[in-house]
Parts: structure tokens; sequence; C-alpha cells
């Protein structure tokens, strides 16, 4: 089992200042993205989770945070606990498909930037996002822990 599972997330913003936001099954809100698989580079990992989650085909512009979650999670399938997660999120933009949902999204929409961080709930996510707006052509590192409550252990520009 690796130390590390390695994520990626996607901002896609459109030109009329929407980011597009995809609901899970569970009910919550966030930006698109997921476990980079096995053979696959990071950028080839986003468009194919941008895409199975929302319908949505995108362009990696530019990374724009790095985010260590030190939490320690219970396994499954035969595996004790799962990694430490590393996450690397970009911001995108669409160059075509149509909203759509999959297997893991119930819903997915296009939310003016402004009003995103009234969907998105988990802290993690929010805390992303907010990074986000706050950017100043810098990239953000964040190291956190979710469990058992999420706390920020480190943030930093680099």
């Amino acid at each position: 089992m690796p130390l590390h599972i390695v994520a990626v997330g996607g901002i896609v913003e459109n030109p009329e200042g929407e980011i597009l936001l995809v609901q899970d099954h569970r009910g919550g809100w966030v930006f698109p993205g997921g476990q980079v698989e096995n053979g696959e580079s990071l950028i080839e990992a986003l468009v194919r989770e941008v895409l199975e989650e929302s319908g949505i085909e995108i362009e990696v512009s530019c990374l724009i945070g790095v985010y260590s979650n030190t939490s320690s999670y219970a396994g499954h399938s035969g595996v004790a606990h799962i990694p430490t997660k590393v996450i690397l999120d970009y911001l995108c933009r669409p160059v075509g498909g149509r909203l759509g949902i999959s297997d893991e999204t119930s819903a997915s929409e296009w939310v003016h930037r402004e009003q995103v961080l009234e969907r998105i709930t988990a802290p993690a996510i929010r805390t992303r996002y907010q990074a986000y707006l706050d950017g100043d052509d810098q990239v953000t590192y964040m190291a956190y822990t979710t469990k058992p409550d999420f706390r920020i252990e480190m943030q930093r520009s680099i």
C-alpha cells in the first residue's frame, strides 16, 4: 500500500465567472476531482475526473494549490488504514461537453463564484476554494486534518 494517495481537484471557471460544482451522493457540493489512477499523469487524471463527474471537457491552466490531508482513515478491502492524501488543485477552463451526472454525482451546476461558498459545506473543500479566491498568483500549500474535526496545521504560499 502506498504511503500517500495522490488526488487532483479542478476549479473550472467559465467566461461568465461561474464555477463548476458537482453534488456527491451524500448531498454535498464540491468542485470536481478525485484520485490519480495507476499510469495516469496528474493532468490526465483531472481531465478524466471532471468529465466523468460533470460531463464537461476542460483545459488545465495552472496549479493553484497543494494540500496534505494528514488524517488517518479506517481502511477497507483488506487495507488496515488509508494513507495520507496529497491533493493538487488546478485552475481550469471549460472547452466542451454538456453538464451531466455520473455514478459519483447526483447533480452538476455552474455557480457564480461569489455564491460557491454558500453551497460548499465540507470544511476542507471550503478552505481550498477560499484559498483560490484569496490567491495572489502564488500556489497555496496547506496541511490539514479532517478527523476528528477539520484543523489547519500549516498554511503558506510557495
